[in-house]
């Protein structure tokens, strides 16, 4: 008669489930690391379950945009508030270049870390530019290109006013009708959040 089979031993029938055990762990360490890559890419690719609110009142601009993108050529390193007028500097316009004057004496404490400026692509009326001169001493001015401008901001043939940042970046973009507060606030969110300008 055949020698009976020995049974397996205690530590070799712990061996599978300890085996398995590890498994499982490897597994969800695995999960817990490239699930949520996986998933934000999911949301940001397909737009599900993306926030809708925002603490902003302007245009998000994200897409790597510069003011030389514009057709203004400056060098300012800080914070600015550009008006761009792509024809004359009408009612509307001149109410935004008001309006960054008054966001920049708003700003108080920090009002050092911003500028105000205009880019005109027509010659301003004579009575405007002695406004300007008079009342308006800090307010820096360049001329813009009407071409390049209207390449960036879609044809818009309306004034607007951009917030930019000290790198030259467009970060936020507004209508004619913005409200002063929703720029105020929005600057002042930017400068609290901003280590640079």
């Amino acid at each position: 008669m055949g020698a009976a089979m020995n049974p397996p031993s205690m530590s070799e029938a712990k061996a599978p489930a300890s085996r398995r055990r590890g498994r499982i762990q490897l597994l969800l360490i695995v999960l817990g690391v490239v699930g949520p890559m996986i998933l934000a890419t999911g949301m940001y690719k397909l737009q599900f379950w993306v926030p809708e609110g925002r603490s902003y009142h302007g245009e998000l601009i994200g897409n790597g945009q510069t003011r030389a993108d514009l057709g203004v050529t400056a060098a300012e390193e800080r914070w600015q508030m550009l008006v761009t007028a792509p024809t004359d500097c009408a009612v509307d316009c001149q109410q935004l270049v008001y309006l960054a004057r008054q966001i920049q004496i708003g700003l108080g404490r920090d009002a050092g870390r911003a500028s105000h400026a205009l880019a005109a692509a027509q010659p301003l009326a004579a009575d405007y530019e002695a406004k300007l001169s008079r009342e308006y001493p800090q307010l820096q001015r360049y001329p813009l290109d009407a071409t390049t401008f209207s390449k960036a901001s879609g044809a818009k043939a309306t004034p607007q006013l951009w917030i930019i940042d000290p790198h030259g970046n467009l970060v936020l973009r507004y209508e004619p009708s913005v409200k002063g507060k929703d720029l105020l606030n929005d600057l002042r969110h930017l400068l609290k959040l901003s280590n640079i300008g």
